[in-house]
């Protein structure tokens, strides 16, 4: 799984990462995934992702994970 599947191009989605410099945010794969879509169900939806389009979009939100702090959300 690379990280290099995962672009930031400020003409694409107003900089917001994508995969693949296509116009599909890494945000939306997760939203995707926690509403409970199968990474099947998602490349049946979009044929143009790849398998390892999703482990990289998972891998590069593991990394965005590894903070030093984290501040609790408001009730």
């Amino acid at each position: 799984m690379s990280l290099e599947r995962i672009t930031i191009d400020p003409a694409i989605c107003h900089g917001k990462p994508c995969v693949r410099g296509l116009r599909y945010p890494v945000e939306m794969i997760l939203e995707l995934l926690s509403a409970g879509m199968s990474v099947d169900e998602i490349l049946s939806d979009y044929e143009d992702l790849e398998r390892e389009d999703i482990l990289a979009v998972l891998a590069y939100a593991a990394r965005l994970s590894q903070t030093k702090r984290v501040q609790p959300f408001a009730a």
